[in-house]
């Protein structure tokens, strides 16, 4: 069982990868996305938050 297995395994053929319609579709989205974290990241409010809480986090007494 497990040599017919390992021989259809190898004989199979591999994936070439993607093409480069489908790099540039993963590219524009990796970009978008991006962009869209950084808005959000960058906006008042997350930062006013990220900020409470890495002051709550040094203010942690020992």
């Amino acid at each position: 069982m497990f040599r017919r297995w390992w021989a259809e395994l190898r004989t199979a053929q591999p994936d070439r990868g993607m093409v480069t319609g489908e790099y540039a579709v993963g590219t524009l989205a990796a970009c978008a996305l991006a962009a869209v974290l950084f808005k959000v990241l960058t906006s008042d409010a997350v930062q006013a938050r990220l900020g409470s809480i890495v002051q709550r986090a040094l203010d942690v007494p020992f």
